[in-house]
């Protein structure tokens, strides 16, 4: 079998390439994605794409498995990096690494490549199992808290046939263990954190090189009081608490409006009971067949939380959520993922 690893310089990855190894693999190519922003908007801070490329090349020259470099920057710009612009001069809440897997990871990588692969490997925390009728479906990783199928839920079924997570039955202490054991140029490097294409770089400097300011209203939803005032409604999300500059909290945002340029705060986490239990989605994606039970379980966003939710079809591409529980932030924009037990079964957009 012919795979392709897909290296970051982390710990994760590195471990696939010699679990692979071990488990009696040999042909094997490992590439690093270099993507857009690094090079971009490197005056706003340190990007570690440089530091990321020589720990990839380290374990990767300790493993004797030849490296190559792919570019996908402008590929990056416009596939997700223009989706992120977009949805938040509309006032949305984007998702921007769920479309770095579909579009990028296991899209236009595909691609760029020369050579033909069997599978490709990553280092995510989530399962592939193929099915007795030769179908594909995922399944939620054993450690609830580093699963990653909700940022894999926008993958086709012919993507994820075509991929193996070596590490997604396991538990992140023992992925440390095994890097230890396979004594790793990186296995003391820290996990990466926040959005996957700014590395170190602020999110709100990267929202401010595209959007700019512009002051506007801080409302409270009950009373029509200005509180205080913001630098543009595309910093703000819905259920957001932190960063307002607000005395007298807490308080969260409710709502804006993206012509006038307002946000809204109330002391309370939702203002309308039906934006904390039920909303609608649409653009749906399933990775298998499309679920025919009315009961699953929904994520609202990366992490252990998983909610008990009644579905309703509306149309061919958009349903109804019911959750059994309210949330504080149900942000337009971001996405709903739909769970069957431990299958993840697919997707949709928040209306």
């Amino acid at each position: 079998m012919k795979i392709a690893v897909l290296l970051s310089g982390g710990v994760d990855s590195s471990v696939v390439l010699y679990k692979l190894l071990e488990d009696g693999y040999t042909d094997i190519t490992a590439y690093y994605l270099k993507i857009w922003l690094e090079d971009e908007l490197d005056f706003m801070g340190n990007c570690p794409w440089e530091e990321d490329l020589s720990y990839a090349q380290a374990v990767c020259d300790k493993a004797g498995v030849e490296l190559k470099t792919l570019s996908l920057q402008q590929e990056y710009y416009d596939k997700v990096v223009s989706y992120v612009i977009a949805e938040l001069k509309e006032g949305r809440t984007p998702s921007p690494d769920i479309f770095c897997n579909q579009r990028i990871k296991f899209g236009a990588f595909y691609d760029h490549i020369t050579e033909n692969y069997d599978k490709v490997a990553t280092g995510h925390y989530a399962q592939i199992v193929k099915n007795e009728d030769a179908t594909y479906s995922m399944l939620r990783s054993p450690d609830q808290i580093k699963d990653q199928t909700y940022f894999l839920a926008h993958l086709s079924q012919e993507q994820i046939s075509k991929i193996i997570f070596p590490i997604g039955g396991l538990e992140k202490n023992e992925v440390r263990k095994l890097a230890e054991k396979y004594d790793l140029p990186n296995k003391d490097r820290k996990d990466s954190q926040g959005i996957c294409f700014l590395g170190k770089i602020k999110y709100n400097d990267f929202i401010g090189h595209y959007l700019g300011s512009k002051t506007g209203e801080i409302i409270n939803k009950e009373s029509g009081e200005v509180l205080g005032k913001h630098s543009g409604f595309w910093y703000h999300t819905v259920g957001q608490r932190s960063g307002l500059g607000l005395s007298g909290g807490p308080w969260y945002v409710v709502g804006k409006d993206t012509n006038k340029n307002i946000v809204y705060v109330s002391h309370q986490k939702n203002d309308d009971n039906r934006e904390k239990r039920i909303f609608t989605v649409k653009n749906l994606n399933w990775l298998n067949k499309i679920p025919q039970e009315n009961m699953l379980s929904v994520k609202l966003r990366h992490g252990p939380h998983i909610i008990p939710c009644f579905i309703k079809w509306l149309d061919d591409n958009r349903i109804e959520i019911t959750m059994s529980e309210a949330d504080k932030g149900v942000a337009p924009g971001q996405f709903a993922i739909f769970y069957n037990n431990l299958e993840c079964l697919g997707c949709g957009r928040i209306e």
